[in-house]
């Protein structure tokens, strides 16, 4: 008898436990790859996943312990291995009846009976946080297309101490470690221990921690300042080799959030070192972070996960490609979405339309490739001579956090370059990778605001992080610091550089903003500027837009790539110096980024006219600026 969608979700231990006891009498039945194979394929019904709670929408105390949950998520830290029991006997003091029980997706067992042996093997933990600078529209959206949840918490769930939601911002007990005894030596995968009482005993399936006597505050780890939400320790059981750091899942598993996983380390159990014997090995600092409590960083046991290539929650969880119907209506009416589009931005942009067209094509730029070290595809823009009056560049970026998916504000003031860290660096005492603000997800939207400027000197640190930024706009790399050396971690990162001259750090493009405002109205016209201009189905049709132009194929026939030899050959015939191929190569990507705008995956002649013709007119107003501004670089 299959289980119903109250039992998949409710109880997911009863159904992979009832398929491990069934496989007992056909030792090849491969229950294991069967019990994914099931969520999986309930996950894949009609309007399944909506019915699993989310700990992205859902308080965590509202959540039922050993219930099936999802969690939008990136891979911020990969924790060594660690041992559990996968599976143990258990002998039943008064009948000495011998049952085999299985450890799988728990961090807890709970038994009553004497357990004889037990077959320990590994499994792999990431530490995940929500993505970082997620759009307060996504977390919204995303919240209401939740079903109500079915799951309900458990009455008969009491912890043994006071559970804290997430966004508490009340100091929590800390762990530390007090001395150990000496753990007996043990050899093998099978573990033995008699209990000479029938007392009900726990026997705990990952190395345990001790909770420490002084409080303070405990550090969640996330990327950006000011985030909230849940972290969680994912324990994941097969093929951990195929994700990778700052990867962007949705995670369906298991919630194990028992007060036993702080309770036990208070009990000095000699028998817990059966289970991991490299425990002992810990420091303090790294058993305080490895094994917080599991009510404010919960452990989730991954059943199955999905690679997210976007969090926008208005497009189809299918790709475009799975999903035609989508795809063909949403590129139907894309010429008339990047007009209101054009309009809108052109009114943010004081007027100044040509910018309002590079400011798009920015926005759905994407690194679609690398070759040998470059990166294809991304489009930096600098956008110089911003107003310095009436939070301009504030406005703006609000504007933009209310149309993409994840972004982040900075402003690049001398202490924030002397004093945040923009870069991960990796913490040996703890073993864990501290965060910085550079540990973004994929095409996340990053804001420079050069206006914040000012005169000073910038410390070793704000040398760093200043260089860090560079070469995250050069090469879409972020050099993580592990003491001895850097780690290249390749990134996907929009970047925006907001300045009044001519930005400090490279760009792909720069455009200097040509104001329409008569001087005497611009405060006026700037505290008009707002997101609320637009409806919220518009501001929808626009972010919908952005993302589908982001995921869209595209290529060049071979008559085109004849068609801009040719073109390039005769634009450097009368004055070779008037064109490179650094031109060439921008205006590639204008002519790919003016494409895919336009919904069309291949170039077609006018719009390589098109982009053309809108880099002469930059290029003209940038000679036009730098004549009447000959100081400036």
């Amino acid at each position: 008898m299959m289980p119903s969608t109250q039992d998949w979700i409710n109880n997911p231990l009863g159904v992979v436990e009832g398929m491990f006891a069934a496989s007992q009498n056909n030792p090849n039945s491969a229950w294991e790859a069967k019990a994914v194979e099931f969520f999986k394929d309930k996950l894949k019904e009609k309007d399944a996943h909506t019915w699993v709670p989310s700990l992205n929408d859902v308080p965590l105390h509202y959540l039922k312990p050993n219930s099936l949950v999802k969690f939008r998520c990136l891979i911020q830290d990969m924790f060594d291995p660690e041992f559990y029991m996968g599976v143990y006997e258990t002998v039943d003091p008064s009948t000495k009846a011998k049952v085999l029980r299985c450890g799988k997706y728990k961090d807890v067992t709970e038994c009553g009976l004497s357990f004889r042996f037990a077959i320990i093997t590994d499994r792999q933990t990431f530490y995940c946080v929500p993505i970082p600078g997620e759009s307060p529209w996504v977390k919204e959206i995303s919240s209401s297309c939740q079903k109500p949840s079915r799951v309900v918490p458990s009455t008969s769930y009491v912890p043994s101490r006071h559970k804290r939601s997430y966004e508490e911002d009340d100091d929590v007990d800390d762990m530390d470690t007090q001395p150990q005894k000496q753990r007996e030596p043990h050899s093998g995968f099978v573990c033995s221990k008699q209990h000479s009482n029938g007392d009900c005993k726990r026997q705990e399936t990952e190395a345990p921690s001790s909770q420490a006597t002084s409080a303070s505050h405990l550090d969640l780890n996330f990327p950006l300042p000011g985030e909230k939400g849940p972290s969680c320790l994912v324990k994941v059981y097969d093929d951990w080799d195929s994700f990778k750091l700052n990867d962007t899942l949705e995670v369906f598993g298991i919630l194990s959030v028992s007060p036993a996983l702080s309770a036990l380390a208070d009990e000095k159990d000699v028998s817990s070192s059966l289970l991991d014997p490299a425990e002992c090995m810990e420091t303090a600092e790294e058993q305080r972070v490895h094994s917080p409590p599991a009510s404010l960083v919960p452990r989730l046991h991954m059943i199955h996960a999905k690679s997210l290539p976007h969090n926008n929650p208005l497009l189809p969880s299918a790709t475009l490609e799975d999903n035609s119907a989508f795809l063909s209506s949403t590129l139907s009416e894309m010429v008339s979405v990047r007009e209101e589009l054009l309009a809108y931005f052109t009114h943010v942009l004081l007027g100044d339309a040509l910018a309002a067209e590079y400011l798009v094509l920015h926005l759905i730029s994407s690194v679609y490739a690398r070759r040998d070290v470059l990166p294809l595809g991304k489009f930096t823009l600098n956008l110089s001579g911003c107003p310095t009056v009436a939070s301009y560049t504030e406005r703006l970026y609000q504007i933009i956090q209310h149309l993409v998916p994840s972004s982040y504000y900075l402003g690049m003031s001398l202490q924030n370059m002397n004093q945040m860290r923009l870069v991960p660096k990796k913490d040996y005492v703890a073993n864990r990778l501290v965060s910085g603000a550079l540990q973004l997800a994929r095409n996340t939207s990053l804001f420079l605001d050069e206006t914040q400027l000012e005169q000073g000197q910038l410390d070793t640190t704000g040398v760093r992080n200043v260089t860090a930024l560079g070469n995250l706009i050069s090469w879409q790399k972020v050099d993580y610091d592990f003491n001895y050396h850097q780690m290249e971690f390749p990134c996907n990162i929009n970047v925006l550089i907001a300045s009044e001259g001519r930005s400090l750090l490279p760009s792909d493009c720069q455009i200097h903003l040509q104001s329409q405002v008569a001087p005497d109205h611009m405060d006026e016209y700037l505290s008009s500027i707002h997101v609320h201009q637009q409806t919220s189905s518009q501001l929808n049709k626009f972010r919908m837009y952005m993302s589908v132009a982001r995921l869209l194929d595209y290529s060049i026939s071979d008559e085109m790539t004849k068609s801009v030899e040719d073109d390039f050959v005769d634009m450097r015939k009368d004055d070779p110096q008037s064109i490179s191929a650094e031109d060439l190569h921008r205006m590639l990507i204008v002519a790919r980024l003016l494409s895919l705008s336009l919904g069309q995956t291949s170039l077609s002649r006018d719009s390589w006219l098109r982009a053309k013709h809108i880099e002469m007119l930059r290029r003209s107003r940038m000679e036009q600026h730098k004549c009447v501004n000959g100081n400036e670089p």
